[in-house]
């Protein structure tokens, strides 16, 4: 079986975000699991958004949704560690926005998981992808 292999850009880091593994976060072999993190990833998303003055729900008049997602570990997180989640978002492509997200333990700077999410754009009258807006493009690269 090929192994992901994702690379955290770091020239793209634009928000950092504390979070802790809660007791509901520990799956049935005692440390986070899967669906955990694919929600602390999206609490730090959330907030590294709101940095940029962008909403999930209104991403220049458009909502976005996931169109694919890619983990990969690299250790085990447990109760009650305390962990950040840094959030990269290079440059937009013309339909895509490819969010990275590397989620470290703070104790020891250890990563415990690298991700990639592509969102994507969509009109919400005929569900069909559209171009990523100009005003995203300049939020998300600084220039706005």
């Amino acid at each position: 079986m090929e192994r992901v292999k994702l690379v955290f850009p770091e020239a793209d880091l634009c928000h950092r975000h504390p979070l802790s593994v809660r007791i509901t976060d520990m799956n049935y072999g005692r440390h986070l699991g899967h669906d955990a993190v694919v929600s602390l990833m999206h609490e730090a998303r959330v907030h590294a958004l709101s940095a940029l003055a962008l909403a999930e729900g209104d991403m220049g008049g458009y909502p976005c949704v996931a169109a694919d997602l890619a983990v990969q570990y690299q250790a085990e997180s447990r109760w009650p560690e305390a962990l950040v989640v840094e959030t990269a978002i290079p440059a937009p492509g013309r339909r895509a926005i490819a969010v990275f997200h590397r989620i470290r333990r703070v104790a020891d700077e250890r990563t415990v998981a690298t991700a990639r999410i592509n969102l994507m754009l969509v009109d919400p009258a005929t569900g069909r992808p559209v171009a990523v807006p100009d005003l995203v493009c300049e939020r998300l690269t600084g220039r706005a």
